[in-house]
């Protein structure tokens, strides 16, 4: 059974990452979902970083890992800092497959979402 980790950008602000936390736990308690474990990962500015979150869960027996990034837009996090992040992760634990989805703004969900948010 694969892991999520849901990967963000990580702010100064603490309240903004215990919201990412947050959405980790609420994803965790969905019913029906196929991941062992559902955890959160930040770029930068707070922790545990990418390489953190990822070695966790490889040491809590996760040999697939599904990695959402959690971000509106492809820049350049989305586009080459996490890719290279996963790439260099991988190439130390060969035995962890890491599958990059892509970012929450290209989901064909999200416009459908946003109206359900706006009413």
């Amino acid at each position: 059974m694969p892991s999520l980790l849901i990967i963000a950008h990580g702010s100064r602000r603490a309240a903004s990452n215990d919201e990412v936390r947050a959405l980790a736990d609420a994803v965790r308690a969905q019913p029906g979902h196929d991941y062992a474990h559902v955890e959160t990962a930040f770029l930068e500015l707070a922790e545990p970083s990418i390489p953190q979150g990822l070695a966790a869960l490889a040491q809590n027996g996760a040999t697939e890992i599904v990695a959402f990034p959690y971000f509106l837009a492809a820049g350049t996090h989305v586009a080459q800092d996490i890719p290279e992040a996963i790439a260099a992760f991988t190439a130390a634990h060969p035995g962890v497959a890491v599958r990059l989805t892509p970012h929450l703004g290209a989901a064909a969900a999200l416009p459908r979402a946003i109206l359900s948010v706006a009413g």
